[in-house]
């Protein structure tokens, strides 16, 4: 298939994609931007790697989201705050969690989808609940983890992986998973 036939392809499959689908991308693009601007715009000195890298997985997140990209593209952030980020929780350490989680989770839903798939609002509505909750759940833990940095409270990362215990047991029992499958 020559490139001019898959731009074809492609433009067709776009014709035909339904709003759902393409506000999920729309979804990964803005959210994304998002973590790569709030990085961007850091007081220290950021990984000169980090926008040349996270650019174009994040187009290709939104391209392609059942590929290794968006997974890619929140290791290059996360990468670019572990490696020259303070190690104080702020603002703009929380706005980038949020924005990762909703990458992760309009990827998820993004990528379990054809693009050319209609999806009725009953589809959406079991994506709705969790997603509040991890989003909520994202900035209390970072609230609840610059307490527990600034108490010098012995033993914060128990407290730490127990609140991230916590909120992935409340995000799946809040998705209606069951514990028993049968």
């Amino acid at each position: 298939m020559t490139a001019d036939e898959k731009i074809t392809l492609w433009l067709a499959q776009l014709r035909a994609a339904g709003r759902t689908v393409l506000l999920a991308r729309l979804v990964i693009a803005v959210s994304g931007a998002v973590a790569l601007v709030v990085s961007a715009v850091q007081p220290w000195d950021q990984l000169d790697l980090v926008p040349y890298v996270g650019v174009p997985l994040l187009l290709l997140a939104v391209v392609v989201p059942d590929s290794f990209a968006g997974l890619a593209f929140m290791l290059v952030i996360a990468l670019g705050w572990v490696l020259r980020a303070p190690a104080t929780v702020g603002w703009s350490l929380v706005l980038t969690a949020i924005a990762l989680v909703v990458l992760h989770l309009a990827s998820a839903f993004a990528a379990q989808l054809p693009s050319y798939a209609r999806v009725h609002r009953a589809a959406l509505q079991r994506w709705w609940l969790p997603t509040a909750t991890a989003i909520v759940l994202t900035g209390l833990i970072a609230g609840a983890a610059a307490l527990v940095h600034h108490a010098n409270v012995s033993g914060s990362l128990a407290v730490t992986s127990a609140a991230i215990a916590l909120t992935a047991a409340t995000i799946w029992l809040t998705a209606g998973q069951k514990l028993n499958r049968d």
